[in-house]
């Protein structure tokens, strides 16, 4: 379907959407999302099930860095920004910015995701470890859950910006960068849920 779209005049307004093929991937990533949704509200469901469970660990209050955790935060929505500015540039067909934005996205969350494992490193020498309490497994299984797909993310930008380093915005690309977009936004909406629920509420009991 590629072949249908004129492009002798420059790229359509919305190339990630402009030819089938695009189209598809833009309703497959939301079918994905929405799997991955109702699979995070289950770990929360989890969560919130088993959080006062602290047998004689650690409880949240006596652990959780709240400054760090903000600082994790910013970083991460900020990423969510530079995301869509990268999306911004693909539209105007600049890839420069394209790819200039996408790298500080991956910059973002890498340094995201070396806080994280920095902070379970430090909850661990004080004491909690995955199998200390209830509380302990299902922290670290679902904030882990999130990191997991942080690094996933983190692979898949990387993957897209090495193999198209040259290629331009293309009809074919576009739809992939686009998509990557969303799965960015996805992941850092379920932090500001894990924020809330899980620090939060744990500092605040």
């Amino acid at each position: 379907m590629a072949d249908s779209v004129d492009v002798s005049k420059g790229l359509p307004a919305n190339p990630e959407k402009a030819t089938l093929d695009g189209k598809n991937k833009f309703l497959g990533m939301f079918v994905f999302l929405a799997g991955e949704t109702t699979m995070f509200a289950t770990f929360f469901g989890t969560y919130l099930g088993l959080r006062s469970g602290t047998a004689d660990g650690p409880v949240a209050a006596d652990i959780f860095q709240l400054p760090l955790v903000f600082i994790m935060t910013m970083i991460l929505l900020t990423s969510s920004l530079t995301s869509v500015l990268a999306t911004f540039a693909m539209k105007k067909n600049q890839f420069g910015k394209l790819k200039f934005w996408m790298w500080m996205t991956f910059l973002l969350g890498a340094t995201f995701l070396g806080l994280e494992i920095y902070e379970f490193v430090e909850y661990y020498e004080h004491g909690l470890g995955y199998t200390t309490s209830a509380f302990a497994s299902s922290f670290y299984t679902l904030v882990g859950l999130h990191g997991a797909h942080v690094l996933f993310g983190l692979g898949w930008i990387l993957l897209l910006l090495l193999r198209n380093r040259k290629a331009g915005i293309t009809l074919t690309n576009a739809p992939k960068f686009y998509a990557f977009s969303l799965y960015w936004h996805f992941i850092d909406v379920v932090w500001v849920f894990i924020f809330t629920v899980v620090y939060l509420m744990g500092i605040g009991g």
